[in-house]
Formats: structure tokens, C-alpha cells, sequence
């Protein structure tokens, strides 16, 4: 299947198991399927949707070994979803505000066994924890504002996570710029530490 060697070869580029491609398959047909009834996102095709995916992969090799992530504005499942697959040892909470998103995250996490994952229907506000290893968020907030607020809800040391699809210079926080290319276009996963 096409799909399915689009993916390995993105896990390959990333150091990330072939084993989640399985997964990973599954969870794009689920993401259709639901798409087509509550409009989870403007991703529409087979080839929208993977390019969703691949994207999301490029997070998972900063959350390697970090246990407790918090992902805000969980929305469709990039890339909380995503991570979950090919982390089964880290832990995921997912703030989505949204009940009909929630609810696809829950079901999403139920069909695809990813017990590592837990979706609440939380807004960052509301949410107490202020513990986690790592915090991502994917096209929710503006970029630096985004890093600026996730870095009081992880521990010293922990990092923080966004998602870059044009270069910024106005970032107000210390951060470390990892380059991809996703379809020809150049993006970014930009890193903040918190010092400790």
C-alpha cells in the first residue's frame, strides 16, 4: 500500500519503529471517517491527511524518553495521536475544548489501544497540572505566545514544543530550530527548554 510506505519511509528518516505503521494507517482512516461528519479539519483527501500525519511524526523524536506530555488543542489528533502511537511509553494528556473533537480523541484512543493517552475536555486555563516533561501544541496559538505560557506547565528541564510554518524572528524565548522539509515546503519544530 502507497500510504503505508510513505509512512515507513518517514519513520525511517526519523529513527522511529516500523511498527506504528500499522497504527498509524488505522488511525488515518479513522480520522476520515470522522472528518466526514463533524469536520475535524480542512484536510479532506487520503494525501491531505497523511501529509498531517508525516508532519506530526517530526515531533516524536523530541519526545523520546520524556514521560508525561501535554498537548493543547488536541483537535484531530496532530500530533498527540500521533506521538501516542509511536511512544507507548510516554504518557499523553490532550486538552481539547471541543466535545465533538474530545469525543474523537477518546475514540481514537479506545480503537487504536493507546492507553497512554488521555483526552480531556479542558481548556489550558482550567487545567491545574503544571508537571509535565513536555508540552506541544500544533497550529492553536500564536507561535511565541504559545511558547511563552506551555513553559510554566512544564518542570526545569522539561521543554517546550511548537510547530513552525514560516520562520520567525520575533520569538521572545531562547529556542533551538529543527528544519524539515513536508512537500517540498520547509517547516520547523522549534524547542524552548526551561531552565532549572
Amino acid at each position: 500500500m502507497i500510504l503505508m510506505s510513505v509512512f515507513s519511509s518517514t519513520l525511517s528518516s526519523l529513527a522511529i519503529s516500523n511498527a506504528s505503521t500499522e497504527n498509524l494507517t488505522k488511525f488515518s482512516s479513522l480520522f476520515a471517517k470522522w472528518n466526514r461528519s463533524i469536520n475535524l479539519s480542512a484536510a479532506t483527501t487520503a494525501d491531505e491527511i497523511n501529509e498531517h500525519i508525516r508532519d506530526s511524526l517530526y515531533v516524536v523524536p523530541h519526545l523520546r524518553g520524556r514521560g508525561r506530555v501535554l498537548d493543547v488543542g488536541s483537535g484531530g489528533g496532530f500530533p498527540v495521536v500521533v506521538a501516542a502511537i509511536c511512544l507507548p511509553s510516554c504518557s499523553f494528556t490532550a486538552l481539547e475544548p471541543v466535545h465533538k473533537k474530545h469525543a474523537f480523541l477518546r475514540t481514537a484512543a479506545r480503537e487504536l489501544g493507546l492507553t497512554n493517552l488521555d483526552a480531556r475536555a479542558e481548556r489550558l486555563e482550567d487545567h491545574a497540572e503544571r508537571d509535565y516533561n513536555a508540552a506541544m501544541s500544533r497550529a492553536t496559538f500564536d507561535l511565541d505566545r504559545w511558547l511563552r505560557s506551555a513553559l510554566e506547565r512544564v518542570v526545569p528541564g522539561g521543554v517546550v514544543l511548537g510547530f513552525e510554518a514560516n520562520r520567525r524572528e520575533d520569538l521572545t524565548v531562547p529556542i533551538e530550530r529543527h528544519a524539515y522539509d513536508l512537500a517540498g515546503k520547509t517547516r520547523a519544530i522549534v524547542v524552548a527548554v526551561r531552565p532549572g
